[in-house]
């Protein structure tokens, strides 16, 4: 995917952050976009956003965590652009709890967003994708892929699950050489709604940690917009790279994510218990 002039690319969780930034860099680079999201007021402020700049703009309100709204809003995507390039899984949710305070209510919340929406994503649209005869699927993991952190079991599994399962896509795709390659994707933080959007529990208050100052912390911590984050993904895709890390922050996580895993890990140990002493 050298050129996105023409091309058709597809967005989940388009409302906002890293979403709603791919899908105005997309339409200013002469692409037609297809937008979902769950959130109606989010996804028509995007497509607000995107008009104007000489791209056909579609929009559907899709739960990602459905396997039939995402396969029905594939092959609406093909009927009204005719064609789809790219897939962008990129919806996605958080959970602060213990692995033990955690509900499975939440859990099940979580995965169906994070890792289903991302499996459905794929599926849906990867055979589009190769009767397009140049297609690109992009799946948005996280630096919690690359290292585990606590108060972040369950997000730690959805994106280690998505790292797992595009890199495994990639390969597959590589061999059948098809058309079409996958990218996986590792923002740090990234200024977006998602601490705000994100279920907490008191659990976490046993890992040293304050429920009601995680939105501070996270804003304190989130260094890159989701425009520069959209331009480095869309790099990536240009360049074909296998992962891409996102943000400064996402290099920081990588290097750590090499060290002997008992040492970064009692580095997050000691600092809890300073903050259970604290």
């Amino acid at each position: 995917m050298k050129d996105f002039r023409d091309r058709v690319g597809a967005i989940t969780g388009a409302g906002s952050g890293i979403g709603a930034a791919l899908a105005h860099e997309l339409a200013e680079r002469g692409c037609h976009v297809a937008l979902c999201d769950i959130e109606p007021n989010g996804l028509a402020a995007t497509v607000r956003r995107c008009e104007g700049l000489a791209v056909k703009v579609s929009s559907t309100l899709v739960d990602v965590s459905s396997r039939a709204e995402m396969f029905a809003w594939a092959d609406a995507v093909v009927e009204e652009h005719g064609t789809v390039n790219m897939i962008f899984n990129n919806a996605g949710v958080d959970l602060n709890a213990s692995a033990e305070g955690s509900t499975y209510e939440d859990l099940e919340w979580l995965m169906g967003i994070n890792f289903w929406g991302v499996v459905h994503g794929t599926k849906a649209f990867l055979p589009h994708l190769k009767a397009s005869g140049e297609g690109h699927v992009i799946n948005i993991s996280s630096v919690f892929g690359l290292v585990s952190i606590p108060s972040q079991s369950a997000y730690n599994a959805a994106k280690f699950g998505v790292r797992g399962y595009t890199d495994a896509l990639r390969i597959e795709l590589d061999i059948e050489q098809c058309g079409v390659s996958a990218t996986t994707i590792h923002p740090g933080g990234i200024k977006t709604n998602i601490a705000r959007s994100a279920r907490t529990n008191n659990s976490i208050r046993t890992l040293g940690q304050d429920p009601d100052a995680f939105q501070a912390e996270f804003d304190q911590l989130a260094r890159t917009t989701p425009d520069k984050a959209a331009r480095q993904i869309l790099r990536a895709v240009r360049r074909n790279r296998r992962r891409a890390l996102i943000g400064p922050d996402a290099v920081a996580f990588d290097i750590a994510s090499r060290l002997p895993a008992g040492l970064y890990q009692r580095l997050l140990i000691q600092g809890a218990r300073r903050n259970l002493r604290a």
